[in-house]
C-alpha cells in the first residue's frame, strides 16, 4: 500500500527519489551505511584499494576482489576519478597475479606525466604568488600542488589541471591585469548588467599562451546563493605553504567547508574529492570550530554528506563529536542521491549529459541547498540577465526597468526559442 501511494505521487523521472523514501522506512543498522549494490566489481575494488593502508594484506584476505575484473574499465575508472597517482605507488608493489603488468605500466605512465605537470604547476604557483605579493595583493591558493602537499605530503600523489586562487574582490581587476602581463589570456568575458556577475559567478579563467597552464581566479569560494566567509575572515586563518615564500592556503576548517561545497555541487562524481576529505580528516580539524563554521554559513548538510560518503566508501574515521552532522536526515538523503553519480562515469561539466543524468541533476542541484538558499535560487531568475538587455536595449539610466520587465522578456525568448 505504501509503495503504491509513492508510485502514484512521483513521476517516472523521480524514481531515484522514491527509492530513498522507501529506504527511509527501514532503520539503519550502520549510521554510515549507503547502498553499494549497484557498484561494479571494478569500482568496488577501487574503493577497497583507496580505503586500505595495506594492499597486500587485503589481496591475501580477499582474493575474490581481484577475480574477473575488467582491467580496461579499472584503468578508465582510475583516470576518471583521478586517483591513479595515489594508487600507483601501492599497486606497483603488488604481485602480477593480482594486478596485470600492463595495468601497472599504464598507471606508471600516467603517474610520471602527472608528476611533471604538478612540478610545472608548483613553479608557476610560486611565481604568481610572488608577483601578487609584489603588488600587495593578498591571495589564497585553493587547490593544485598546495593541496597535494598538505593532504598527501607529496605533490606527485594528487592530480591537478589548473591553479585556483582567491583574491579580494576589490583587487580582482588588478589581478587580472597582472595575469595578462604574465602571458595569460582571459578565456571569456561575462555578459552582465547591474553587476550580477559578482554573485552569479565565482571565478574567471585564464590560459597561458605559451605553457597552456590554466588559472582560475576566484573572488568567491562558491557561486550564489551560498553564504560564505569573506576574504578577510579566510585570511585570518590562512596557512603558509613550503612551496613558495608567498604561497598561502586555507585553514583546515575553511578547507573542509570549501572541499565539501565543491564536491557536493559536482555530485561527488570524482572519488578524488572524497579522498581529499579523508586525508583532511586525518589532520583532525577542530570539531567545535568546524561545526560552528558550517552552521554559520549553512553548509552543515553538505558537510554531513561529505563525512558520510567518506566513511561509507573510503572508511574514513569520523570524530564522534561530528555526529550532529552525520546524523542529519538530509545529509543522508544527499549522500544517497550522490551515489547516482559515483556509480556512473559522469562528467557534469561536459554537456550534453545523458537524459537520466540531466533529469537527476535538475533535482539534485536545488536539493543540496537549504530552504532559504532555494528561495534565493528561484528569486535569482527574477534578477535581470544580460540577455534582457539584448532583447530590449535600454539606456543605462533606465536599466532598473529590467526588474519589472524580466518575466515578459524571458517569456518572449522562450516563445521564440532563445535561452534564459
Amino acid at each position: 500500500m505504501l509503495r503504491s501511494q509513492y508510485v502514484r505521487a512521483f513521476s517516472k523521472q523521480n524514481e531515484f527519489y522514491l527509492v530513498w523514501i522507501i529506504r527511509r522506512r527501514v532503520p539503519m543498522t550502520d549510521r554510515y551505511a549507503l547502498d553499494k549494490g549497484r557498484l561494479s566489481s571494478e569500482l568496488l575494488l577501487l574503493l577497497t584499494l583507496l580505503a586500505t593502508d595495506n594492499i597486500d594484506e587485503t589481496a591475501d584476505r580477499e582474493p575474490e576482489l581481484f577475480a574477473d575484473i575488467d582491467w580496461e574499465l579499472f584503468i578508465r575508472l582510475n583516470l576518471h576519478h583521478r586517483i591513479y597517482p595515489f594508487l600507483y605507488p601501492k599497486l606497483s608493489r603488488m604481485r602480477e597475479e593480482c594486478v596485470p603488468t600492463l595495468v601497472i605500466q599504464r598507471l606508471k605512465n600516467e603517474y610520471r606525466r602527472n608528476t611533471v605537470q604538478m612540478l610545472q604547476l608548483s613553479g608557476e604557483m610560486g611565481r604568481i604568488g610572488d608577483e601578487l605579493a609584489r603588488l600587495n595583493i593578498r591571495s589564497l591558493f585553493l587547490k593544485g600542488p598546495v593541496l597535494a602537499l598538505d593532504l598527501y605530503g607529496d605533490v606527485s600523489l594528487r592530480t591537478s589541471r589548473d591553479l585556483d586562487f582567491i583574491v579580494p574582490l576589490e583587487q580582482l581587476a588588478e589581478t587580472e591585469a597582472l595575469l595578462v602581463q604574465l602571458g595569460y589570456v582571459k578565456e571569456e568575458e561575462f555578459e552582465s548588467i547591474l553587476g550580477d556577475w559578482k554573485w552569479r559567478q565565482h571565478h574567471t579563467t585564464f590560459n597561458h599562451s605559451v605553457t597552456s597552464i590554466k588559472v582560475e581566479v576566484h573572488w568567491r569560494l562558491n557561486p550564489a546563493p551560498s553564504k560564505e566567509p569573506d576574504f578577510d575572515e579566510l585570511w585570518t586563518r590562512a596557512r603558509a605553504s613550503s612551496l613558495g615564500r608567498n604561497v598561502y592556503y586555507l585553514g583546515k576548517e575553511d578547507l573542509f567547508l570549501f572541499l565539501s561545497a565543491h564536491g557536493s555541487r559536482h555530485g561527488w562524481s570524482r572519488l578524488r574529492w572524497l579522498l581529499d576529505i579523508k586525508q583532511l580528516l586525518a589532520q583532525q580539524p577542530a570539531p567545535g570550530a568546524l561545526i560552528q563554521l558550517l552552521q554559520r554559513y549553512h553548509y552543515s548538510n553538505m558537510g554531513g554528506q561529505a563525512l558520510l560518503l567518506a566513511a561509507a566508501l573510503l572508511e574514513a574515521p569520523i570524530d564522534p563529536a561530528l555526529s550532529g552532522l552525520t546524523d542529519s536526515p538530509k545529509a543522508h538523503r544527499l549522500a544517497e542521491l550522490s551515489m547516482f553519480y559515483i556509480e556512473r562515469l559522469v562528467n557534469l561539466n561536459n554537456p550534453p549529459l545523458a537524459p537520466e543524468v540531466e533529469r537527476h541533476y535538475k533535482y539534485y542541484q536545488p536539493a543540496i541547498l537549504t530552504r532559504p538558499q532555494q528561495l534565493l535560487y528561484v528569486l535569482g531568475f527574477l534578477y535581470p540577465y544580460a540577455a534582457d538587455a539584448k532583447t530590449l536595449p535600454l539606456p543605462k539610466p533606465l536599466h532598473f526597468l529590467y526588474f519589472p520587465l524580466r518575466p515578459f522578456l524571458w517569456g518572449w525568448r522562450k516563445a521564440v526559442g532563445a535561452d534564459k
